[in-house]
């Protein structure tokens, strides 16, 4: 795949999924559906980067399978997944500058060819990187940093994106500047998004879809409108509490 035309959503099946932390007993049994951004919300220490891990493939269930784009890729490691993700952390590597830490979505070894560095220039642009190529990470603020993590995902062209908490240590500000480059980025492309968030307002401002995780298992999933309105499930009301009325405002 070398061009964002390569890119098209992909279904994310958990298939009966069970799977063991520690003494934590997990259970996750939820279609996502393609080419939408699902919002996955809980309370800490509920399943949720599980359930992302499990979809990457740096978790193996205990049992059930987990299917992409219809294929199941439950024994798949992680390099053969058509899945990129995202952490809080970002992931760059502190000796290499922006355009590197985005050639390294194209190849391991940095060995680019001129296509590659076409697709970086382009990742580059399209995330308001455009003159800081030859910044170090340090050199960079943190929402250029997931700027250029962002932009790694671009040139990788994988059609299910997961993001763990991407955002949660931004300000407001840039947080709904990141929310909004993902919103359009995603719209442009149509990946199949999945994001952890604590924030309800996140979730209502860019979400299609929303899973609720609780106590190990998928309380509650459909579209993200039906959580946000008085008959929304209870797990997630109590979890709100008064920050719904908070994100209804927002919006």
């Amino acid at each position: 795949m070398t061009g964002p035309s390569a890119v098209t959503g992909a279904g994310v099946l958990l298939d009966d999924i069970r799977f063991s932390y520690a003494d934590t007993a997990m259970h996750f049994d939820v279609a996502l559906r393609p080419a939408a951004i699902t919002a996955v919300m809980g309370p800490s220490g509920s399943g949720k980067s599980t359930l992302l891990n499990l979809v990457a493939g740096f978790e193996r269930p205990l049992s059930g399978r987990v299917f992409i784009g219809g294929v199941d890729m439950t024994v798949e490691p992680p390099a053969t997944r058509a899945v990129s993700m995202i952490f809080q952390e970002n992931n760059l590597f502190a000796h290499l500058d922006v355009e590197k830490n985005v050639g390294l979505g194209r190849s391991a070894a940095l060995r680019l060819t001129e296509a590659d560095r076409a697709a970086v220039d382009r990742a580059l642009q399209r995330t308001g990187l455009e003159g800081k190529q030859n910044r170090l990470p340090r050199e960079l603020s943190g929402g250029e940093r997931q700027r250029v993590a962002l932009a790694r995902v671009l040139v990788r062209n994988r059609p299910v994106l997961l993001l763990d908490e991407p955002f949660g240590s931004l300000g407001p500000a840039l947080r709904d500047e990141m929310l909004e480059l993902l919103a359009s980025v995603q719209a442009e492309r149509k990946m199949t998004v999945l994001f952890i968030t604590h924030q309800p307002e996140d979730a209502e401002r860019v979400a299609d879809e929303m899973v609720f995780v609780e106590e190990g298992k998928v309380a509650a999933a459909g579209p993200v409108e039906d959580f946000f309105g008085r008959a929304g499930p209870d797990g997630f009301r109590r979890y709100i509490g008064n920050r719904l009325e908070f994100a209804r405002k927002r919006t």
